[in-house]
């Protein structure tokens, strides 16, 4: 465990892994489970809610419903399946999109403030259960095995003399690297930006607590994690449309007609 030795002989022992493995509020539910729950309900309500009593001019509540969708629809799902194949997709990428957009915004919001995603295990089971499936299904409807197989590993134009070692290389990234890299990105971002938010945070209370001249330091550590708060609220948009736009991207690539 790493740790700050101040001036008066304390120590500011710095949060770690140990931090995110919360105790279970009852039985085997931990506090993670319970968020993703709820986000599911939150997604739920919010859409329904949006959806019971659509206008042609619509109220804000409606139009934020509508922006999100959009955004879902065109900006990510038909823009990386293309106009022809998108339609069937919207649902899911949509559902991708805000799943992980609220489960990383659990991170910001007081008394809740843990971002569901940065347990390894949630990013994961999205890409290895929903969107790998998914793109490699399509992708074997629409080419057949031994064609989706060709499709996925051999690039059009490659000399025939490199391919003892591509397709082996072109295997391993498509057939187990991408959903593994997928959920990686995400988990990681949200695991270290909520820990710097710890560290700073948990550090200026301690240096405010303290006394003495480590007083002084304490709002530095403070605006440190305020500008982070910001900062990480950014990231955790963005890691979210990176998710949803990179399974959207997947599914274009199996379906496509060239490599």
């Amino acid at each position: 465990m790493t740790e700050m030795v101040l001036a008066s002989g304390d120590k500011f022992v710095a949060p770690g892994v140990k931090d995110f493995f919360l105790p279970p509020i009852f039985g085997e539910v931990t506090k993670p489970m319970v968020l993703l729950v709820l986000s599911i309900l939150i997604i739920g309500a919010f859409f329904i809610a949006a959806s019971r009593n659509l206008k042609l001019i619509p109220g804000k509540f409606q139009f934020a419903a509508e922006s999100v969708y959009d955004f879902g629809r065109n900006n990510i799902t038909r823009e990386q399946i293309g106009a022809k194949d998108f339609k069937p997709f919207v649902p899911l990428i949509l559902t991708i999109f805000c799943f992980v957009l609220v489960n990383n915004l659990f991170g910001l919001i007081p008394i809740i403030q843990f971002p569901t995603m940065s347990h390894i295990g949630f990013p994961l089971a999205v890409s290895l259960l929903v969107v790998y499936p998914v793109y490699h299904f399509v992708g074997f409807k629409r080419h057949g095995f031994v064609g989706y197989l060709k499709h996925q590993t051999v690039p059009p134009g490659a000399p025939w003399f490199v391919l003892p070692l591509l397709i082996p290389i072109e295997f391993f990234q498509k057939f187990i690297l991408n959903p593994l890299t997928l959920a990686i990105r995400v988990f990681a971002a949200m695991f270290a930006g909520h820990l710097l938010l710890l560290v700073f945070t948990l550090a200026g209370e301690f240096l405010l607590l303290n006394g003495g001249l480590t007083v002084i330091v304490a709002p530095v550590s403070f605006a440190f994690a305020l500008a982070l708060t910001f900062l990480e609220a950014l990231i955790m948009c963005l890691q979210a449309y990176i998710f949803a736009l990179l399974s959207a991207s997947y599914i274009g690539m199996a379906l496509a007609e060239e490599h």
